[in-house]
């Protein structure tokens, strides 16, 4: 439009880049497409020659008048394109390099330098609690007994008989926990792989491919795991254990594309999936990853239980009330906003590749935010349960798996951000699919990051209790 006229584009200049294959003497050169443009004109009607053939010359571009539509009569117009042949030195195998040649790598410098930095802030709180407090912990712990005699028993060691008693719903905890295991050796295999430029962006939908089948086979992994600890937390039913792990997350993910995806369905949108790939989908579920699932459960059950250092006591020791700033919540909160702060650039432009069809093939920093993501979330973790232990509360089991997957909960409120300021949906289909996709995300970030988080505090619950001579 240009003021209140109005004018169509009725013509299309392709111009094809080709690429000459070097091949033998005697042979026929071959050629390949490796780039094409096409550029949109409006000319008017009389300017367009047209021969008995068929064949049409153009006017020069300089001296045509664009072809202009009035809404009032029927228009008679022509529709024509024109192909213009130009040499190229891009080699085949580099056509997509366009696309990859990222102009902003500055940016996710400044975001990898400030992640490092977040880290070593936390590794100094932690070599500041490690090494001045936890040992001046133990070596009073540690004194001669008459000396212990007179001092008040305080802190973390208070609650040793009392630090390895079994939470509530052991079978769901170790399920989860099976999935986030699951999920880490997934992530840390797709990111590792992409990294190395084995999945193209030229084969579609190859990212996705890769990560399912291989959530599929680890879930070997992911049995052992969830198995080894049910045992450890006084756990019997095994059976039920194992189908619990290799159902309960996966359960939740299909039932949420399922249900996203009749939507779809009834949109006649080509976006959906078929239903004979979500049948294969299903039988892969219940023929690859569930008897899988059972096997490494069976032999995780079957292990040794992991060795806790101190004997529980028969009978649970009171909690004492716990001040505001030690509620869950709060703890969520306090510990969700370092370690998202150390991925939040990567996580908008990978925002951008999924929603607004931008490229994303920053895999190389991808993997370094995921190293520093692993580490915040365990070092985080640590912290929090250390102060917990202090405040003599010895239900650190759910609480750690809750408040480590804490950056998961400032993931969905980005998730919100984005919506309202980025994007301009407006259907409710549309915002249906966006929610219901980012809530599979922030599902599985939490279990993710949950995971981390446990199996670093567990470790350093341990630890610390190893460390302490207990009568």
């Amino acid at each position: 439009m240009d003021g209140n006229k109005f004018y169509l584009h009725n013509h299309l200049s392709f111009i094809l880049y080709y690429h000459r294959e070097d091949v033998e003497e005697n042979q026929e050169p071959t050629y390949r497409v490796v780039r094409f443009e096409v550029i949109p004109q409006s000319i008017k009607l009389e300017d367009l020659k047209a021969d008995e053939k068929g064949m049409c010359t153009l006017p020069e571009a300089t001296g045509s008048a664009p072809q202009e539509i009035d809404p009032s009569k029927e228009n008679q117009m022509l529709f024509t394109y024109s192909v213009h042949w130009e040499e190229s030195d891009i080699k085949w195998a580099s056509r997509w390099d366009t696309y990859l040649t990222m102009s902003d790598v500055q940016i996710h410098w400044f975001s990898i330098i400030n992640s490092v930095v977040v880290v070593f802030f936390l590794s100094g709180i932690l070599s500041m609690i490690i090494i001045r407090t936890l040992r001046k912990d133990i070596a009073n712990y540690n004194k001669e007994d008459d000396i212990e005699d007179t001092m008040e028993e305080s802190g973390w060691k208070l609650v040793h008989g009392d630090v390895f008693r079994p939470p509530q719903y052991p079978m769901i905890l170790s399920s989860l926990l099976g999935s986030g295991i699951q999920l880490f050796c997934m992530i840390l295999i797709v990111i590792f792989v992409a990294m190395l430029g084995m999945l193209s962006p030229s084969s579609r939908g190859a990212l996705m491919t890769t990560a399912c089948f291989l959530f599929m086979f680890m879930g070997v992994f992911g049995g052992f795991f969830a198995g080894r600890l049910y045992r450890t937390l006084k756990g019997h039913r095994w059976k039920k254990g194992a189908f619990c792990t290799a159902t309960l997350y996966p359960g939740v993910v299909f039932g949420i594309c399922f249900v996203l995806n009749c939507f779809i369905w009834g949109k006649h949108s080509s976006g959906a999936v078929p239903f004979p790939t979500m049948v294969a989908l299903l039988c892969m579920w219940f023929g690859i990853s569930l008897p899988l699932v059972y096997l490494g459960y069976y032999f995780g059950f079957r292990k040794q239980p992991y060795d806790n250092p101190v004997r529980t006591n028969q009978i649970p020791r009171q909690i004492p009330e716990q001040r505001w700033y030690m509620n869950k919540f709060v703890g969520i909160l306090m510990a969700g906003i370092l370690p998202f702060g150390a991925m939040f650039i990567e996580l908008f432009f990978i925002f951008s590749a999924i929603w607004e069809n931008q490229f994303y093939y920053l895999f190389g920093f991808l993997f370094l935010v995921f190293i520093i993501l692993v580490v915040s979330c365990s070092q985080i973790s640590i912290v929090m349960v250390y102060f917990q232990l202090c405040a003599e509360d010895y239900r650190w089991w759910w609480r750690t798996f809750l408040v480590s997957g804490g950056s998961a909960f400032y993931v969905l409120i980005y998730a919100i951000f984005y919506f309202v300021n980025k994007l301009d949906i407006v259907e409710f289909i549309p915002s249906l699919l966006y929610f219901g996709y980012t809530a599979l995300m922030v599902l599985s970030f939490w279990l993710l990051t949950g995971t981390i988080g446990f199996y670093a505090a567990y470790m350093f619950v341990r630890k610390i209790y190893a460390a302490v001579k207990i009568d």
